[in-house]
């Protein structure tokens, strides 16, 4: 029988295709799975590394973030792009734990790699690994505690935990605090009790360099790069009406081509009056509502400025379509199509400040002291580029803990106390399992523990004593919150300090890692050929090949 699967199979291939089968393509996806784990192992923990990666463009990105590195390298190997594509899934689904998904992952295929020596069926492994991930969640469920979101001092120390392995460490409470009244600010609970939290769009992050790091803040309002049209405008106003407009203020050109053929002299003259008419018309009807400041998304001509300025009105022109929407929801405005339809309702006067500041080289318009904004901005002032860009990548993983904690109040210990726990509950019910799924259930505990384990080796401890520690210390009753204490590389309890995670993401952590170990476990044949658009690089494909004369391609 053996001697009959040696025969070359009849497989047609192509001669630049590279084939791999059975044993041989697990044991690369799994070298591959352990590469992409071994890159950003060292920047987990607050002690963590920083990678400076060089981008195509020539530009430099510092960062220790898994998913921002991850997302700058390029990768060839297919399971190697399998495993980056986790990082972004986690960052996209709860923002953080990008490096906790990688180093999982790669830990769960290499358990598996003696299992495979061992000549185990990886179904049984995939089998294994499933049962044991379900196991892990329920137990998750009993060791997580609900928290009180109404305390500003419980979800600090959470949104600390996530920001304090980061860069802006530094800097103490500011990301977090700034993280945590962002998320708050555009928080809306709709009628049915449900809460939707879209930081993406209505908290902006304002990235101005220079300044000092204490200068950053989260403001009652929006800021946004413009100044006024016109220099004899005001430019603080307390209280002011806004009305926000997208269609232009300058008359409307022909959409074709026109020509106008004129005899007299003074049609010409009513020509131009005309649309001198047709302007103030629509100065009056905004002037008609009232308005202090008029923001609108198209050009403003001379001659609305001029009709404006008379009103003692403030326009600001070719502003954003997304900062539209922003003090749309700050001032409670409504962004009006058409100046005709304008109403009383259209105009905003839940704006306490309008002001046009110089900061650094530039204008920003300020409109602050809004009551009850539902959107803002983030001020960050730093150093220089590449700081503020950290800082920012910092930031939005603060806002997604935040978030995830407003939507799901639900918190467990950091610091590597989850996963040892975890790990002592599994080898204590592998022991109830049959069979040879007992090894693939066993592996999952042991590969829970590599998240101490890097924790405890980027901050220099001895890895071997403080593992030994942790494990007896989990194995005894009551060590459920015994973690290390990622700064000085000992074992402490680390609900004391302050150091927790969101239950969101433990949960989505474990989920994908041991889905997507399970999905390249199952894999059995890699081939990988080279698609017909590159294949005229090679010099060795005869001239017939190459002009195809049916197909899609000839169909674009």
């Amino acid at each position: 029988m053996m001697g009959m699967q040696q025969q070359p199979g009849v497989f047609v291939l192509n001669k630049n295709t590279k084939r791999e089968q059975g044993r041989k393509a697990q044991l690369t996806n799994i070298q591959a799975g352990k590469t992409v784990a071994g890159i950003v192992r060292t920047t987990l923990g607050p002690r963590a590394m920083l990678k400076m990666l060089l981008d195509p463009m020539g530009g430099i990105v510092m960062t220790n973030d898994g998913n921002a590195i991850l997302r700058e390298i390029d990768v060839t190997h297919p399971a190697a792009k399998n495993m980056i594509e986790l990082s972004r899934a986690q960052d996209e689904e709860v923002g953080d734990g990008t490096t906790s998904v990688i180093i999982l992952a790669g830990e769960l295929l290499s358990v598996a790699e003696p299992l495979l020596e061992k000549k185990l069926h990886p179904t049984v492994i995939v089998s294994g690994y499933m049962q044991a991930l379900e196991d892990a969640l329920s137990e998750l469920k009993a060791i997580a505690h609900p928290i009180d979101i109404s305390k500003p001092d419980a979800m600090r120390e959470i949104v600390r935990g996530a920001v304090g392995t980061k860069f802006s460490s530094r800097w103490g409470d500011l990301i977090s605090d700034m993280a945590i009244k962002a998320t708050k600010i555009v928080c809306i609970e709709k009628p049915d009790g449900r809460k939707e939290i879209d930081i993406k769009r209505y908290a902006k992050v304002e990235k101005i360099s220079g300044g000092e790091l204490s200068d950053c803040q989260v403001l009652a309002g929006v800021m946004f790069n413009k100044d006024i049209t016109h220099p004899r405008m005001r430019r603080i106003i307390k209280n002011p009406r806004v009305v926000l407009l997208d269609c232009p203020l300058e008359y409307k050109k022909g959409e074709s081509q026109a020509n106008v053929e004129i005899t007299k002299e003074s049609d010409w003259e009513k020509l131009l009056q005309q649309e001198e008419d047709e302007m103030r018309k629509v100065c009056d009807d905004i002037i008609k509502v009232k308005p202090d400041v008029v923001i609108t998304e198209k050009g403003v001509s001379d001659l609305a400025q001029h009709f404006l300025l008379k009103a003692n009105i403030s326009v600001i022109r070719r502003i954003r379509k997304t900062d539209n929407n922003r003090i749309a929801r700050v001032t409670g405005a409504h962004i009006c199509n058409r100046t005709e339809e304008l109403t009383e309702s259209m105009v905003g006067t839940k704006c306490g400040l309008f002001q046009i500041k110089k900061v650094g080289e530039e204008y920003f318009t300020f409109m602050t002291e809004c009551e009850d904004p539902k959107a803002c901005s983030v001020v960050l002032r730093g150093a220089s580029r590449d700081v503020l860009n950290e800082m920012e990548r910092n930031l939005q993983d603060a806002f997604c803990v935040a978030r995830n904690l407003l939507l799901e109040p639900r918190m467990l210990p950091g610091g590597g106390a989850t996963e040892m726990e975890l790990a002592a509950r599994l080898k204590e019910k592998s022991k109830a399992i049959t069979g040879t799924r007992q090894y693939a259930y066993r592996a999952v505990a042991d590969a829970l523990e590599v998240i101490p384990r890097s924790l405890a080796h980027n901050c220099g401890a001895d890895v071997v004593r403080v593992m030994t520690d942790l494990r007896a210390r989990h194995a005894a009753q009551g060590g459920v919150n015994m973690g290390i204490d990622g700064l000085k590389g000992v074992v402490a309890d680390v609900k004391a300090l302050g150091i927790m995670d969101t239950f969101a993401v433990k949960q989505q952590t474990l989920r994908t890692a041991a889905e997507a170990a399970a999905m390249l476990l199952r894999i059995d044949d890699i081939i990988s050929g080279i698609s017909k658009k590159k294949r005229g690089d090679g010099p060795q494909q005869p001239a017939h090949e190459m002009d195809e004369t049916f197909g899609d391609a000839r169909d674009g």
